[in-house]
């Protein structure tokens, strides 16, 4: 018969404990997301529910939802006025040849990836974490997804175009791993169209998973993206189930 110490008694208990955190880490996950130019985090936070309305997977508690505020900037677009942005537009309609915003652009991408190391450091994976934005918060969001240095869960854009494209000539490492759902309007007299394929052209090239959707609208969201777009992200983050 084997006689158990007090101090192995504790060993099996610390190991069953760090087994039961690991499995509940498993199962957490993280999604962020950009409002668009003007417009703040309460303009998307109900995005949750939406989803989960067309997906009962993402009503879990385990997932955690994160709308980060852009800061309120000067846009030149409108003469100049401030207002909440994630970067300066200098062309309207935003058409394939609008210039960027560099220092702006790359200072929105730090912003997610701060979002993104909170995410880790309350024990969710890389891989379970989903960031995404709608028009300007989109365009970060590419940006941001495909150059980290990690497989995210997947990335997101509606409405959205990817700026600073000249960067995404080369291999884009670990990043090339994560899926991308992008929605457009046809119709999107804010953000062209032709965006869409230009995006999804380059960064199909590259490697990268692209799942994309045009819809008869404008510049905003379609409730049969929305349906989509619920089925990806549940697929992302729950594939087994």
């Amino acid at each position: 018969m084997r006689i158990h110490t007090a101090r192995t008694y504790l060993s099996i208990l610390a190991s069953a404990a760090a087994s039961t955190c690991s499995a509940a880490d498993k199962m957490k996950a993280g999604v962020v997301f950009l409002h668009g130019l003007g417009d703040t985090p309460a303009g998307w936070s109900d995005l949750k529910h939406q989803l989960a309305r067309f997906d009962a997977r993402l009503k879990s508690p385990e997932i955690e939802w994160t709308f980060p505020a852009a800061p309120t900037i000067p846009i030149t677009i409108n003469g100049g006025a401030t207002m909440p942005g994630w970067f300066d537009l200098f062309d309207w309609p935003i058409g394939p040849d609008a210039k960027d915003d560099r220092a702006r652009v790359l200072q929105g991408v730090e912003a997610v990836k701060t979002q993104i190391a909170k995410l880790e450091a309350r024990g969710v994976a890389p891989d379970r974490i989903v960031v995404g934005g709608f028009s300007q918060g989109g365009a970060i969001a590419l940006n941001a997804a495909y150059r980290h240095d990690k497989k995210l869960g997947a990335c997101v854009a509606l409405s959205g175009w990817l700026t600073l494209k000249e960067d995404f000539s080369g291999d884009l490492g670990a990043a090339k791993g994560t899926p991308l759902f992008w929605g457009h309007g046809v119709h999107d007299d804010k953000v062209l169209f032709p965006h869409q394929k230009i995006g999804v052209d380059l960064l199909t090239q590259r490697g990268v998973a692209v799942d994309a959707s045009q819809y008869a609208m404008g510049h905003g969201a379609h409730p049969d993206e929305m349906a989509k777009l619920a089925k990806f992200v549940g697929d992302v983050l729950f594939p087994e189930s």
